[in-house]
């Protein structure tokens, strides 16, 4: 009888967890749906000014004339240069991470140098990186390695730090040796650790792809602002800045004070 009850008190405990999460889910997609119905709402009621915010109808539209022109293919060019600069910036990280935990003084020598590298803007390093490894693919995958190895590094680093130190005193009081402790205790006690560098990386990684490609791509989501410009140019040479008005006003900067210039009924071509 008590292993009946164990039981059923186990199954109910797991049909939690998995209401629980079921539940999570379909909040989540309803938030998202919400938020694209009035989105779409507030854009047709003229709330908001869909040329500057754009509407969900239009991005679907804009989607399917741009995929009939190659864009699933500079998609693909994007997600592997993504994916590469990804798995590159993660285990070279995990790998210079794990040395650096190894030897305490090498970790104290580069502290202040990983602290100097995280703060350099990466993107602006672009053009050195062009003349170091070429104008390419490898450059924007050597711009989305210096993107995350950084962050992945002093991330990974922090956490093998800090891992319970009494873990560590015990299995070396049982003549533990450096890497067992590493592969029995410090990596098993960080597997978080690593998946919420996984989640940042590929964030990280997918800017660097981005800038890189506005500096050397011939291919990937970089062809998108060639195409945008020239419909942004089309809308606004018909004198239409929205759906609500037919003029609107532009902040133009240079070396002078900033001017607004009203624009109406006037061709106006974005270079």
């Amino acid at each position: 009888m008590q292993k009946k009850s164990d039981s059923l008190e186990r199954k109910k405990y797991l049909n939690k967890i998995k209401l629980t999460k079921v539940s999570i889910i379909i909040t989540q997609i309803t938030i998202v749906i919400a938020f694209i119905i009035l989105w779409e709402v507030l854009a047709n009621k003229g709330v908001i000014d869909s040329f500057i915010t754009s509407q969900p109808s239009r991005m679907l539209k804009t989607f399917m004339n741009l995929s009939k022109n190659g864009l699933l293919e500079h998609l693909g060019v994007t997600c592997y240069e993504t994916i590469v600069g990804f798995l590159s910036g993660t285990m070279i990280g995990i790998i210079i991470a794990i040395i650096l935990w190894w030897s305490k003084f090498l970790s104290k020598v580069a502290e202040p140098f990983l602290v100097v590298l995280n703060s350099l803007p990466k993107i602006a390093l672009g053009p050195v990186i062009i003349i170091w490894v070429g104008a390419g693919t490898s450059a924007i995958i050597v711009m989305a390695l210096a993107i995350s190895l950084i962050v992945t590094i002093l991330e990974i680093l922090n956490g093998f730090l800090n891992t319970e130190e009494e873990k560590i005193k015990m299995a070396r009081t049982f003549n533990a040796n450096k890497l067992q402790i590493l592969t029995k205790i410090v990596i098993p006690a960080n597997i978080s650790t690593f998946i919420n560098s996984l989640k940042v990386n590929i964030g990280l990684s997918l800017v660097g792809v981005i800038s890189g490609e506005f500096l050397v791509s011939k291919a990937g989501l970089r062809i998108l602002n060639s195409i945008w410009r020239p419909g942004v140019s089309t809308r606004l040479s018909n004198g239409k800045c929205s759906n609500t008005s037919s003029s609107c006003s532009i902040n133009v900067r240079s070396r002078r004070p900033t001017r607004k210039i009203n624009i109406k009924n006037q061709k106006i071509w974005i270079i």
